[in-house]
């Protein structure tokens, strides 16, 4: 090896330790003690010769709630990964959610639709990505219920089929396409049944939003089974934690309760949800991008089910408002009654725990919302129209 300043150590003495990296024998840590150099310097040298290789993600929908925390966990765990992320910056999308690793020379943002095939390969081939993890989606299921679903095709159907065109077209270079779906497409369970969703559930969407998903998953598994696309689709149940959304339900019925104004629940609040802390489903994902099969189907949740009423009243009860706040509107069509998820699967296979239990989990989630009330702010000025409900 050369090129280490401010030392003059042997060639064959660096040339051994540097094979030892390689093998796994010994850290960067240790070769700076062995040899004196500082860690940047030796981190350098190793990336210039291609002793250490950076690893390219792609993350469709990163500035998103579940898509910038799986990139803040896999910058912190992953030194030697980079991210580009490539999001449409629709209502959802907030750069602000990365503010803290948007200088991080491993983080790339790239504003595009993930249905516009043509600027999606050029970002392929750029920046050289191995791997695409995609969470870009239209989401919001009464906005698909209560107005025209076309964007909701154009995102979760056509957006998806030009990714995995993208990804038939540049093999072998991208490696593996993760496609983040929902149980939603699973359909519905009485909530006196004792069945689960399993990956074997067939599709019985009953919104428009749950549909275009199910098409986009559909089409993944006729990419791999036709094409041998390497693709992986997990369904994952109802996530929680920073950065979701104002709009959705836990940060919704806090914030309107500390302005001592009604929570609204659909029907009777019965509706029943499996509750995920989101790092936790980070981390699933993360197995899966490192040791999951392709051409398979994991289901993520944490058995942790929990109806909408008793979701505000535990946050009712930890802010000190009474449970007179809680107010009962009509059903919207199509509210599924109860989700149910069986992760026997990934647990078996990939040894997967979810780690957060919901007590402590709805904690830090309220905790967090409480000390960046600034990043809330924000959002309702971009969005006044709907800032009047959060």
């Amino acid at each position: 090896m050369e090129n280490y300043p401010q030392h003059q150590q042997s060639n064959a003495r660096l040339d051994l330790l540097a094979k030892l990296f390689k093998d796994g024998k010994i850290s960067i840590a240790e070769i700076c003690t062995l040899t004196g150099s500082p860690h940047d310097e030796i981190e350098t040298a190793f990336l210039k010769q291609g002793i250490i290789k950076m690893r390219t993600i792609l993350v469709g929908g990163g500035a998103g709630f579940i898509g910038s925390n799986f990139i803040n966990h896999v910058l912190q765990k992953y030194p030697y990964y980079r991210i580009v992320n490539y999001d449409k910056l629709t209502y959802a999308g907030n750069l602000d959610n990365l503010h803290n690793i948007e200088k991080d020379p491993r983080y790339v943002f790239v504003r595009g639709d993930i249905a516009d095939f043509e600027t999606v390969e050029k970002v392929i081939q750029h920046y050289n990505i191995e791997d695409i993890v995609n969470f870009a989606a239209e989401t919001h299921v009464g906005r698909s219920v209560m107005y025209r679903a076309d964007e909701f095709v154009r995102t979760n159907v056509l957006g998806t089929h030009a990714l995995l065109e993208a990804v038939k077209k540049n093999q072998p270079q991208v490696k593996l396409y993760i496609q983040i779906s929902t149980d939603e497409t699973y359909g519905t369970l009485s909530l006196d049944d004792t069945r689960k969703f399993s990956e074997d559930t067939g599709f019985a969407p009953n919104v428009p939003y749950a549909a275009a998903k199910g098409g986009g998953d559909l089409l993944c598994r006729s990419y791999h089974r036709s094409y041998n696309v390497p693709v992986i689709v997990t369904h994952c149940s109802n996530n929680y934690g920073p950065y979701q959304h104002p709009e959705k339900l836990i940060p919704n019925s806090m914030f309107r309760a500390l302005r001592n104004q009604p929570i609204t629940l659909h029907g009777t609040g019965r509706h029943v949800r499996d509750w995920i802390y989101v790092r936790d489903h980070c981390e699933a994902i993360d197995l899966i991008l490192h040791k999951g099969r392709t051409g398979e189907v994991y289901n993520i949740g944490s058995d942790n089910e929990k109806s909408t009423y008793e979701i505000a009243k535990i946050i009712l009860q930890m802010l000190g408002k009474p449970e007179s706040l809680i107010t009962l509107v009509p059903d919207r069509p199509g509210n599924d009654l109860r989700y149910s998820i069986s992760t026997e699967k990934i647990r078996a296979e990939l040894a997967w725990e979810p780690r957060t239990p919901f007590d402590e989990g709805i904690l830090r989630t309220i905790q967090w919302y409480q000390h960046n009330i600034d990043w809330v702010e924000r959002i309702r000025e971009k969005d006044k129209e709907f800032s009047k409900y959060i």
